[in-house]
């Protein structure tokens, strides 16, 4: 298939008002600015606007940053302000500055009009050249698109129209955009090429705000950082690797967006496919983003669905229940939701990576709403010892040892292995060992987010999947999907559990069975 070529390698630009060998010192983005399309939205309101609060609270930002918001809105430069204000006030991480803030929003303006009006794009130029002009932000500017994906190429289009999109040898234009990177792997496909028709992919920088959680980030240290483990992360030792993300929310007013995109397209195909590829990689020769890049494109390629899919997959919707002490409604009563949708909220699939480091190790993904609680975690799960000098009595209440990846919501690593319980007779049982991020370090992590916002504007793009891993991610997931469209309704659970009984009935047909976080 065309697209995976290594030609979508990206170089880093890097930040030339520092030398990248010095880790003493944190990056410091250089003059530049940030234009927000859909500043107005929620996503915006509770997680870019304080992440950027938060950055220059930290110091990270240059004292020349500009911020634009592009909205339909009918406002002020003050009246934006004042909405950013009151969104840094409820949400930030860090506690809020008066200094901090003055600073800020002298540079913050408000452009109004529609992704498909062309003279709003004249307003927004003509406020981006005096941003460069008052503010010295050096013709460097970068487009955030909080947006829905059908106008992705409409506001790329209308940047081109009026040169906002045009690359220069001293001065950068970088768009981010915001998943789902298309519906299946042709849209995916479709829309890479309109994007790339205005920005070449060195400037594009899709955001999966999973990739910038500390914890994620920490599988690369984990394996690479330590000879402890390298040794063991193969077949020979490992069983299986179960990657999950549950939450234990419905879809409330999120209905509507949802239905017609179901879990597998919301989850898999971005987050827990990207936690795969960390997972499985091989080390890469630097950590250079085209470098991790390059790593993470070979392993999705060796990646496919294992058969039969009707087998080795499952999908289910969630029925009213109880949720802690909270009796909860069922999708199908869900306000905005279509009856007798076959939406999936829930789905699991198995996974083979086709190389000499993992054959014959299955990779169990899943993902779903309103499951027994909230968590993220990898589960690198190790076979049995081939031989145990104990009576089964003495082992009875072993389990499998496991290295467990915690990214949510309690972020950190567990050990699980056996020890001998105290006493005068030897039984073993199983006891776990636990390192925790908030513990063990007194600085708190930054957000998602602030990670990834400071990375666009470094030119940083390791943390951001390129074309080559977004469609070889879409043609891993798009046989079940096809498959799922023909099987008709998922099958039902209740709220509070985890998950329908075909997902038990997955990993029960090898003799394993889920872990329960």
């Amino acid at each position: 298939m065309s697209g995976y070529s290594q030609k979508t390698a990206r170089k880093p630009s890097g930040n030339p008002l520092r030398d990248p060998r010095d880790k003493r010192l944190p990056r410091i983005a250089g003059p530049c600015s940030l234009v927000i399309f859909g500043a107005t939205g929620d996503l915006a309101r509770k997680k870019l606007l304080p992440a950027i609060f938060d950055l220059a609270a930290a110091g990270l930002l240059p004292p020349s940053f500009g911020l634009v918001g592009f909205a339909r809105r009918d406002w002020t430069d003050e009246q934006f302000r004042e909405f950013v204000l009151d969104s840094v006030k409820g949400h930030t991480r860090t506690p809020f500055r008066a200094a901090v803030w003055e600073r800020l929003a002298e540079g913050i303006r408000f452009v109004q009009g529609s992704f498909d009006e062309s003279p709003a794009f004249d307003r927004l130029a003509t406020t981006l050249a005096e941003l460069d002009r008052e503010r010295g932000t050096a013709g460097n500017h970068a487009f955030y698109l909080a947006i829905p994906p059908d106008s992705f190429p409409t506001v790329c289009t209308r940047l081109h129209e009026h040169g906002l999109a045009e690359q220069l040898r001293k001065r950068w234009r970088r768009v981010v955009i915001e998943k789902p990177f298309g519906h299946d792997l042709e849209s995916a496909q479709e829309l890479n090429s309109a994007v790339n028709e205005v920005f070449p992919e060195d400037n594009v920088f899709r955001i999966d705000h999973y990739l910038g959680k500390e914890t994620v980030q920490n599988i690369l240290a984990l394996r690479f950082a330590n000879q402890l483990f390298d040794p063991i992360w193969n077949a020979h030792y490992v069983d299986h690797v179960q990657i999950t993300m549950a939450e234990d929310i419905g879809l409330g007013g999120r209905a509507g967006y949802y239905d017609g995109i179901g879990a597998a397209r919301d989850v898999i195909q971005n987050h827990l496919l990207q936690l795969l590829a960390l997972t499985a990689m091989e080390e890469p020769i630097s950590f250079e983003p085209s470098e991790i890049q390059s790593e993470k494109v070979k392993v999705l390629s060796a990646t496919r669905l294992a058969e039969p899919i009707a087998e080795t997959s499952a999908r289910g919707q969630y029925t009213d229940g109880w949720q802690g002490s909270e009796h909860v409604c069922g999708l199908q009563d869900e306000e905005g939701f279509v009856t007798g949708s076959t939406t999936e909220t829930f789905a699991a699939i198995t996974l083979e990576v086709d190389t000499r480091r993992w054959a014959g190790v299955p990779f169990y993904l899943r993902t779903g709403k309103r499951l027994g609680r909230r968590v993220t975690e990898i589960a690198v799960v190790f076979k049995r010892a081939p031989h145990l000098p104990f009576d089964a009595t003495m082992t009875e209440e072993l389990g499998q040892n496991a290295l467990v990846i915690r990214i949510q919501p309690d972020e950190g690593i567990t050990m699980r292995f056996g020890s001998k319980v105290p006493g005068s007779s030897m039984q073993v049982r199983d006891v776990n060992m636990d390192f925790s991020y908030g513990q063990a370090f007194t600085v708190s992590s930054p957000e998602a987010y602030e990670r990834l916002i400071l990375d666009v504007m470094l030119g940083e793009p390791s943390l951001f999947p390129s074309n080559a891993e977004v469609e070889l991610s879409w043609a891993i997931l798009d046989p079940a999907l096809r498959e799922w469209a023909e099987a008709g309704t998922p099958d039902p659970y209740e709220s509070g559990t985890w998950g329908p009984a075909s997902a038990d009935q997955l990993l029960a047909r090898s003799g394993r069975e889920w872990r329960r976080p």
